[in-house]
């Protein structure tokens, strides 16, 4: 009925079509009003009962890059910022999450941190919120060990909530 290269350029301009057609989605719905110019960010103390000495800096530093690359506002450090964004760990705990042959198996880091997101210009939008994330590690490890591979993760998850909690529309 049709020949090969009739064949063939249908499978071409079919492919083209939905390759085409096909659009990346990304999960960044920041929603920032017009009107909103500058943020804020205070260094995010650690008032955990355990403290881990390198999760402050890197965590306020992260949040810090993560605004500047993903959004138009302008960091500043006075107290005339459109949008006043503080924190601090307030929880740092370890938990036996997984057991096995009556034995802990897995554990589990628990990291909290109390969000306070002050907005200048329209305070029905500021709030206090905590924001807790789970990170699960082997049994087998030290909880020193456990930080070293868990860290880079524990940043990234804990910014990203932070930075969602504040900024999307979800």
């Amino acid at each position: 009925m049709f020949s090969k290269k009739t064949k063939l350029l249908l499978i071409l301009f079919a492919g083209i079509f939905l390759f085409g057609s096909c659009k990346i989605y990304r999960f960044r719905d920041v929603s920032i009003p017009a009107e909103v110019k500058t943020v804020r960010v205070q260094y995010i103390e650690n008032r955990a009962p355990y403290v881990n000495p390198q999760l402050s800096p890197q965590l306020t530093d992260r949040l810090r890059q993560k605004i500047n690359n993903q959004t138009r506002l302008t960091q500043i450090q006075g107290d005339e910022a459109d949008y006043d964004i503080r924190a601090e760990v307030t929880g740092y705990n370890v938990t036996t999450s997984g057991v096995s042959d009556q034995q802990a198996s897995t554990n589990r880091l628990i990291v909290t941190v109390n969000v306070i997101f002050k907005n200048r210009l329209d305070d029905t939008k500021s709030f206090e919120a905590p924001v807790s994330r789970n990170f699960d590690f082997s049994a087998s490890l030290s909880l020193e060990q456990a930080q070293a591979q868990l860290l880079p993760t524990i940043l990234q998850n804990m910014v990203d909530e932070i930075f969602n909690r504040i900024f999307s529309n979800w």
